[in-house]
């Protein structure tokens, strides 16, 4: 089933099969920035009605470049929008405090989350101020970014500012 047959043209919160089908795009450019030597960490920015607008993975390895987390990465491959309401933000990690206020500063509506065990970020305090969060606690991403934090743990411990 593709992302945008899954994705209900409604305003109702979105189900399991509609996070979990825009969720394999965000582990898509995960496992992207992995193979090129960066940190596995991917997101996309999806219309609620299921239409992809952008997708891109954590960058700051291969860039030398700080601020592209894989949100930062995804917001800016969607190019200029008016209005990010509609808008879901779906990455493999809780997102830090950085692409939190992203979400925040643009409004956009929802947040889908592969996990939150690897990292904690900002989507508690996201949904104190109504946006709409489901943090699916996938297996294949907890397991793909806590390999890398094992193997990794200096470039893990750079990337959260620790």
């Amino acid at each position: 089933m593709s992302v945008t047959d899954a994705v209900s043209m409604s305003r109702a919160p979105l189900g399991a099969r509609e996070c979990e089908a825009m969720l394999g795009v965000a582990l898509e450019e995960a496992r992207l920035g992995l193979r090129s030597g960066g940190i596995p960490i991917g997101a996309a920015l999806f219309q609620r009605d299921g239409s992809l607008v952008g997708r891109g993975h954590n960058r700051r390895v291969q860039d030398g470049d700080p601020s592209m987390h894989a949100e930062t990465a995804a917001f800016r491959s969607a190019g200029r929008r008016r209005d990010y309401r509609d808008c879901v933000m779906v990455t493999t990690l809780s997102p830090c405090w950085y692409c939190s206020g992203l979400v925040r500063q643009f409004g956009i509506g929802a947040l889908v989350i592969g996990e939150s065990r690897n990292f904690t970020g900002g989507h508690g305090w996201l949904e104190q101020l109504g946006v709409e969060v489901h943090v699916l606690d996938d297996p294949g991403a907890v397991d793909l970014l806590g390999r890398f934090i094992a193997e990794r743990p200096e470039l893990w411990d750079e990337d959260i500012g620790r």
